[in-house]
């Protein structure tokens, strides 16, 4: 979608220029404020949530956020050219065609998109299967709202409820269990999607309940707050299918930012391994002479929505250096391994067959660090809000990295930088803590 935006503004201003002038191609100054007006639209709409998944938004919410969006660009726009003084060099008719094209564009390309999602969502494809706590009226409201809006894609696979009277009924054709044990088995059970959590705000307690059995989910959860008769005042609210929603817990790697994520991924990982084969090679042959064993050392890690899989490193110790102390973390000044895998540590050189689990898609190049399994174990219970850092791929750095939480450091605030990172992702964010991994890697105390 960022490309598309991207694409309409450049399109609008050469259009307008045509309209204007009835001349091809751009003069300078002009191409040199069409492409200034690209760059921005990059920044600007992402800073106004245009890239976020907008599954269930309205047409008019849409057009609210394309206008006010673009004219923020316009406006940077003028800004700048007021403070260069070149503004007397840009024709205002030119302008103003520039802007009604440009936001025609913009409104034709974000709505085509969404028709055809919605389509495929009528015929069933691209659907998220939820499950709703609270059958009381709240919750039967946002069911019968669900319902009437297939287009949103979102199927409900049963309500959760304690009253033992709704228990094996049926509500609007939808199945109601009892409790939160049967909540987990349906998760484990149904490849359910979401959890909205449709409760009165005194309920209080019991939502805390939930969120609590829910910590080891990387599921995304949602509150749907009991506020129709309310009025707020400078409250942002999330709404789906005419629906006030809170998003308590979700990934960024949501539509449009998923694709643009795994395009970053696959494109750098495989520029990176044609360029680092050499090097790639080199190791592989220091490894086979420092001792005997295979070139490559598995290990199985946990990456996004807790999935198992094989991480691929340089060996750089003995292929017996474990069977005696089990699973541990490397700590400085350990003796395990050999003298070129100790190379290979303190120069991070043996993370490189790492980007094959990229190209696989089982990693990103950016994230937080994968970690063992009966590590996860351990960990989810001993750090808050641990198991959310499976809401994206593991990567092979990350921010925590960067800032000097890596190897045997405080885990809580390495969770801490790969809560903020997930947070705050974006391409640019992305690019940032690659150009400063770059710039860290052969100093990195805690490499070993």
């Amino acid at each position: 979608m960022r490309l598309l935006d991207i694409l309409a503004v450049a399109l609008g201003g050469v259009l307008a220029f045509c309209l204007r002038f009835g001349e091809w191609p751009l003069h300078p100054n002009y191409s040199v404020a069409v492409l200034l007006a690209a760059l921005l639209t990059a920044v600007v709409f992402s800073r106004f949530g245009m890239y976020h998944s907008w599954r269930g938004k309205s047409r008019l919410f849409q057009l609210r956020m394309i206008s006010v969006s673009w004219l923020s660009v316009l406006l940077f726009l003028i800004v700048i050219a007021f403070l260069t003084k070149t503004s007397a060099t840009f024709s205002r008719q030119w302008l103003a065609i520039w802007c009604v094209t440009t936001w025609g564009l913009l409104l034709l390309f974000r709505l085509a998109l969404a028709q055809i999602l919605r389509i495929m969502r009528r015929q069933g494809w691209n659907h998220r299967r939820i499950v709703i706590v609270g059958a009381g009226n709240l919750g039967r409201d946002v069911a019968g709202r669900i319902q009437e809006a297939p287009w949103t894609g979102l199927d409900i696979v049963a309500f959760i409820d304690d009253d033992k009277q709704l228990c094996g009924t049926s509500i609007s054709g939808i199945e109601v269990k009892c409790g939160i044990p049967q909540l987990l088995t349906l998760i484990e059970t149904e490849a359910i999607d979401e959890v909205w959590l449709a409760l009165p705000f005194p309920a209080e307690k019991r939502i805390k309940q939930i969120l609590h059995d829910l910590r080891h989910s990387t599921l995304t959860i949602r509150f749907v707050p009991d506020i129709f008769g309310f009025r707020l005042i400078n409250h942002s609210i999330a709404e789906i299918a005419g629906l006030p929603i809170l998003n308590l817990t979700e990934s960024p790697m949501r539509g449009i930012n998923r694709f643009i994520k795994a395009l970053e991924d696959k494109t750098l990982a495989l520029t990176i391994l044609l360029l680092a084969s050499p090097i790639m090679i080199w190791c592989a042959i220091g490894v086979k002479r420092s001792s005997p064993g295979p070139v490559f050392y598995r290990q199985i890690r946990v990456s996004w929505n807790g999935k198992p899989f094989n991480m691929l490193k340089f060996r750089s110790m003995p292929v017996e250096a474990e069977r005696e102390t089990g699973a541990v973390w490397a700590k400085p000044g350990e003796a395990r391994a050999t003298e070129f895998g100790a190379f290979l540590r303190r120069t991070s050189l043996d993370e490189l067959p790492q980007f094959i689990n990229v190209l696989k898609g089982e990693m990103s190049i950016v994230g937080p660090r994968p970690e063992r399994p009966v590590f996860v174990e351990k960990f989810k219970d001993e750090i808050p809000l641990y198991m959310q850092k499976h809401l994206v791929k593991a990567g092979i750095t990350g921010w925590a990295q960067i800032n000097g939480w890596r190897g045997d450091t405080d885990l809580n605030k390495r969770i801490e930088y790969d809560l903020y990172y997930i947070e705050h992702w974006s391409l640019w964010f992305d690019l940032k803590i690659i150009i400063l991994t770059i710039a860290k890697i052969f100093r990195d105390k805690n490499a070993y």
